[in-house]
């Protein structure tokens, strides 16, 4: 028991471990909302973008807290990296909503498939924009201390 405690400790010290497994969950709040959405007769593009913003607003929480551990005391504090965030994001959804659309109304992939599929890009570009563009508040005092 021991062993696997460290083991959880250890991949818990790495932030690409950990941002994977908040990726992984950021993705699926987005798939099941995304299938939610569908299911309710929502329109590709229209299901596609409210899962993302959705998505997006649990994605900012994860990272800041959990992933990167931003040194945000205030709301004020998150205000600047927030908006870094979401512009980032907003360059991600892009590529994701027309990724979708790529490859469910042009190729004529099942939506589910395509939405899928667009997340393995989707995730990497994020990773890196809030790795070294987003969260960066703190670390300078850190790395001084």
């Amino acid at each position: 028991m021991n062993k696997i405690k460290e083991l959880i400790l250890r991949l818990n010290r790495n932030d690409v471990i950990r941002y994977v497994f908040f990726g992984g969950c950021t993705t699926l709040v987005n798939l099941v909302i995304f299938y939610v959405l569908r299911r309710c007769g929502i329109g590709l593009i229209t299901a596609n973008i409210i899962s993302i913003i959705i998505a997006i607003l649990f994605a900012y929480v994860v990272n800041s807290r959990f992933v990167f551990h931003d040194n945000c005391r205030t709301l004020k504090d998150h205000f600047h990296p927030f908006c870094k965030f979401v512009s980032a994001r907003l360059v991600t959804m892009v590529v994701e909503v027309g990724g979708v659309w790529l490859l469910v109304e042009v190729m004529g992939m099942y939506d589910m498939l395509g939405k899928f599929l667009t997340q393995f890009i989707v995730l990497v570009l994020n990773y890196i924009f809030s790795k070294f563009l987003v969260f960066t508040t703190g670390k300078k005092e850190r790395k001084v201390s």
